[in-house]
């Protein structure tokens, strides 16, 4: 089955949480700089101050291939032009989506931001699709105090290249309970507490909206992470 926007089944984290329960359809668009009409848009508002620009998982996996990259510009560009169309094309999959779930007994979890920050909650969509569970990773602070739709589920991702940022992660993090996920360079080094939490593995699946509250989230560094040096993977 065939997406426009959405991709289901074509990714190496989202895949292990598939099965008899769940099915999740996650969106990967470029997000970094893309430039329009003479006009530069950031679709990763933090990208700088957390420096996850230099070692973003755009560059992991199958997003490395160019007709990939291009595919990611295309949707990003979609988006940047015209936002009604965008978001009636994203109905389309939406709803193609959440139709095959319903045919299987799953429930339809789907994840937008595969590799931007896009504040999903400010177009009604989330509310419009309700018996979807969707979810994501942000690096955007003040969305952790944000009263969101109860079916939308926000992990917070940290990053030292900022000491202040940094900072904001860890108390928006206490002050809210919402979970905090941390990119550590060695997998098979991961502490058992992070800041003052306990740590729970990312990586067995990407059902983060299934995770205890109160924790951080470890994941490990892929692609071009695994030599980034900014703050923004951590050192284990």
């Amino acid at each position: 089955m065939s997406y426009d926007l959405l991709s289901v089944g074509a990714d190496a984290k989202t895949i292990k949480g598939n099965g008899d329960e769940y099915i999740t359809a996650i969106q990967y668009m470029a997000s970094y700089k893309t430039v329009w009409e003479g006009k530069v848009h950031n679709l990763c508002a933090m990208a700088e101050k957390a420096k996850c620009h230099e070692a973003c998982l755009v560059t992991a996996g199958r997003g490395q291939m160019s007709s990939v990259q291009a595919g990611r510009l295309r949707k990003a560009l979609m988006y940047i032009k015209d936002r009604g169309s965008y978001l009636n094309v994203l109905r389309s999959d939406l709803t193609t989506f959440v139709r095959r779930a319903d045919k299987n007994g799953q429930q339809p979890c789907v994840r937008p931001n595969g590799t931007t920050d896009i504040m999903f909650e400010n177009y009604g969509i989330i509310e419009e699709y309700s018996t979807v569970q969707w979810y994501d990773y942000t690096k955007i602070v003040k969305r952790a105090y944000a009263k969101l739709p109860s079916n939308y589920h926000l992990t917070l991702s940290y990053s030292e290249a900022d000491p202040a940022y940094a900072a904001s992660v860890i108390k928006a993090s206490q002050d809210t309970g919402t979970n905090m996920a941390v990119v550590f360079r060695d997998k098979n080094n991961i502490p058992s507490t992070f800041a003052g939490m306990p740590v729970i593995n990312g990586d067995k699946d990407d059902l983060r909206f299934l995770d205890p509250k109160g924790s951080v989230v470890a994941l490990y560094a892929k692609g071009r992470a695994v030599r980034d040096t900014t703050g923004f993977v951590i050192s284990n």
